[in-house]
């Protein structure tokens, strides 16, 4: 049978396969998608934002998800920006918002702090080097998921769009997002108890 051409073009066959949904915002994003992503991941949840804050806000009761998670076997990773950084500084100076990127960040340390200590929850500061990479893209991943955010010039993380993954296939977008999480990661350093809050 042969599909007629506007039916083809509709169909997604090649790397598009893996975009579940794209966001010109982030904000556009519905908090369900959110939540039920964090829901359903029974093996890895990596939020690798520069600042995270906004999680707390979009997901009910999320530090007990967390935590509940981490109990039960699953990955929880954070890769947050140093709040003390040259780049956290030049950033602040771009966005001009009275919530700055030193504070955002600093929210999600103080929740993460209240979590307490949890075996499989771990948090790190990107390494010096890679800041600029890391608050240039946000990839938050939850198991063969990811929603991920290019951060646009000057504007905030909630301005910037937003797109949907999901994994088909080795090599694809979604390995591509996840293989830049993992080197930043592996470069970052450990935040002590200290450092959370």
């Amino acid at each position: 049978m042969l599909w007629p051409k506007a039916v083809k073009d509709r169909i997604k066959s090649g790397g598009d396969r893996e975009i579940v949904q794209s966001y010109p915002y982030r904000s556009g994003c519905p908090s369900t998608v959110w939540s039920d992503l964090i829901s359903d991941a029974a093996e890895e949840l990596f939020f690798g934002g520069y600042t995270s804050y906004f999680l707390w806000t979009q997901v009910p009761a999320l530090a007990d998800t967390l935590r509940r998670k981490a109990e039960h076997g699953c990955r929880v990773r954070f890769l947050l920006g140093d709040p003390h950084g040259q780049v956290t500084g030049r950033r602040e100076d771009i966005e001009k918002v009275a919530l700055t990127v030193s504070t955002r960040i600093r929210t999600t340390l103080e929740h993460l702090a209240a979590i307490g200590e949890v075996s499989g929850l771990e948090a790190r500061f990107s390494a010096p080097a890679d800041a600029t990479n890391h608050v240039s893209l946000s990839v938050f991943r939850f198991d063969s998921q990811a929603l991920v955010t290019p951060h646009l010039a000057t504007h905030v993380g909630h301005d910037s769009p937003l797109l949907h993954l999901r994994r088909r296939s080795t090599g694809g977008m979604f390995s591509r997002f996840a293989d830049h999480s993992e080197e930043l990661w592996s470069r970052g350093i450990p935040i002590g108890k200290t450092d959370r809050g």
